[in-house]
């Protein structure tokens, strides 16, 4: 009678692959050969036997096809037939095609030697990139700082350095591929029994298993950490802009590098600065005073104020320029300038006699005075006629 290998694990038949991948380093763990080393021979020899049959089990019962098949025909090869020793060509189904998806898959691995996936769990790869947020003062941005930034990331276990054992003892070979972290299986396919190259299942492709687990990590190699990295902030970020700083993201895997932290800006407002590229906009009110005769006025910057003339008969929403007193460009030794949008004021709450007086002083301007935009208006309005 054909071995039960549900029982075999001491699972039940509809237990998930990871009940039955659980169950299975339960035992292997169990029945280890190390674990038996200054056992008796026959101890030795009972715990060894044990052990193989624990990785059979395993092997049928994690491979979809082989348990498909053992479910219905209480086989991994299924019905036998004729001279075909347990193949069964129809086995996937009515089509007589079922899972060649995963069989050709593995023929074209076997003649290109496994290149696509060589590589697997046990090849060196860098770890995951940080993306983290700071917030900077306005002024910050525009002439650079540095500051602190923390965060938490994934670092190599410090207790195990990373091995995932209590100590070196705790390490021991894979038993089922010798310390490659691959297998070679067979498999029965229609153009015959094919070999291919897996991850070995024991041991997840890391060539190891681990007896007695760290306790700071339970195993893992990695822990999480809170860190904070100093980092120069250069003049003239902008709100959105990303400063990538090497090597201080998440640990690598199997030897391999960290990843990188990112840090994304986000500029608080200033209360009369709007930020347009490296220029700095405002709007700056003035008197119909100073609209009409000019005046000398004192405008911010980011520094010390700068002087500006307003000339005789500016008009609303004109534009003055303060040349290079804006932020300095990020690639360029260059800065932006400083765009005054003037905005004239028109007064309100003015006194009847004052009224008055204005109106009388301004009607005699219109007499003399020149009105550019007023004549051009004009002439457009005869051109309708």
């Amino acid at each position: 009678m054909a071995k039960n290998y549900y029982d075999i694990l001491g699972v039940d038949k509809n237990a998930s692959a990871d009940e039955i991948k659980s169950a299975y380093r339960r035992l292997a763990k169990k029945y280890h050969p190390d674990v038996y080393a200054t056992a008796s021979d026959k101890e030795k020899a009972e715990a060894e036997a044990k052990f193989k049959e624990i990785q059979y089990a395993y092997d049928v019962l994690s491979d979809p096809q082989k348990k498909a098949a053992f479910d219905q025909y209480g086989s991994e090869d299924g019905p036998t037939m004729g001279g075909g020793a347990g193949f069964n060509p129809f086995g996937g189904g009515a089509s007589g095609f079922g899972g060649f998806g995963d069989i050709f898959s593995d023929i074209f691995n076997t003649f290109t030697g496994g290149s696509a996936s060589r590589s697997g769990a046990t090849s060196a790869r860098g770890g995951e990139d940080i993306e983290v947020e700071l917030t900077l003062d306005f002024k910050e941005a525009c002439f650079g700082a540095k500051k602190e930034v923390t965060y938490t990331r994934i670092e190599k276990c410090p207790t195990c350095g990373g091995t995932g054992a209590k100590d070196k003892d705790s390490v021991k070979v894979c038993t089922k591929c010798g310390g490659r972290g691959r297998v070679i299986v067979q498999q029965r396919t229609m153009l015959g029994v094919m070999q291919t190259e897996r991850v070995c299942d024991m041991c997840g492709g890391a060539g190891k298993i681990i007896m007695d687990p760290c306790p700071e990590c339970k195993g893992k190699g990695k822990v999480r950490k809170k860190r904070t990295v100093s980092i120069n902030i250069p003049a003239g970020v902008d709100n959105g802009q990303m400063l990538n700083v090497h090597n201080e993201g998440n640990a690598g895997y199997n030897g391999g590098p960290n990843g990188n932290l990112i840090v994304v800006f986000r500029i608080k407002p200033h209360p009369l600065f709007t930020r347009r590229g490296n220029d700095l906009m405002f709007e700056m009110p003035i008197t119909v005073t100073q609209a009409i005769f000019g005046d000398t006025v004192d405008v911010p910057t980011l520094d010390k104020p700068a002087r500006v003339e307003i000339p005789a008969g500016i008009k609303n929403g004109t534009v003055i320029k303060v040349k290079g007193k804006g932020v300095k460009d990020l690639r360029r030794n260059t800065y932006g300038d400083i765009v005054i949008t003037v905005k004239v004021d028109i007064p309100r709450n003015v006194g009847i006699r004052q009224r008055k007086e204005i109106k009388d002083s301004l009607e005699q301007l219109d007499k003399s005075a020149q009105y550019d935009e007023v004549e051009k208006f004009k002439k457009k309005l005869k051109s309708l006629d």
